[in-house]
């Protein structure tokens, strides 16, 4: 499900506002949301303050598109597979491979997300974090309980203490993956999924 509202758009070059919010993604996820300066944007930026301020109004505009887009994406990615009508192992697999992607595309967006949500949260411009937390935990629930179900996942599994492991272990990623790196995203989700499915898959 998009996030739905977009941020204003201005009439800058598409390829330059894309590389503006690059940058301030990157100073937010390094810095500290609350720490960091429109000033401080444009100085990695390469331009003045007053500049910054002709592609956006504020520096809450420029992490609003930042975080929109990423979800926006995230979403369209997990739909595709929720909607795909696989099994639930095949299903959380490829959840995985696809949040994998996600921080390969959006690494500083995701760090941002994980440091700075529940603080935004409180902001009403922010809400549309809240509604993504709910709706990913549903999806990632409702997936290890069928499951159990269908016996593809064990039936003594904490559908909710597994979520957590498996969504902590994923996201927490992007502290350390660089994009370009030894190991292509999907080689990643492999690797973790080997040994989170060791764990939880039926033994024969």
């Amino acid at each position: 499900m998009p996030t739905k509202k977009k941020p204003q758009v201005s009439a800058a070059a598409p390829a330059r506002r894309r590389e503006l919010l690059d940058t301030a993604a990157e100073v937010f996820a390094e810095q500290g949301y609350n720490a960091t300066t429109v000033r401080k944007i444009a100085d990695h930026a390469g331009m003045l303050a007053g500049s910054l301020y002709y592609h956006f109004d504020s520096k809450e505009s420029m992490l609003e598109e930042i975080l929109r887009t990423f979800l926006d994406e995230l979403w369209d990615g997990y739909d595709t597979v929720l909607g795909a009508g696989l099994g639930p192992r095949e299903t959380l697999q490829a959840l995985v491979t696809e949040s994998f992607r996600e921080i390969d595309r959006h690494r500083a967006a995701v760090a941002i997300y994980q440091k700075e949500s529940k603080q935004l949260v409180a902001q009403e411009r922010f809400a549309f974090l809240a509604a993504s937390q709910r709706r990913f935990e549903k999806a990632w629930l409702s997936t290890l309980e069928r499951g159990v179900a269908e016996q593809a996942f064990r039936a003594d599994l904490d559908v909710r203490l597994t979520y957590r492991f498996v969504r902590d272990t994923v996201w927490v990623a992007a502290s350390w993956y660089r994009p370009g790196g030894q190991h292509s995203p999907e080689e990643i989700a492999r690797q973790y999924l080997s040994m989170v499915l060791d764990g939880i898959a039926v033994r024969e």
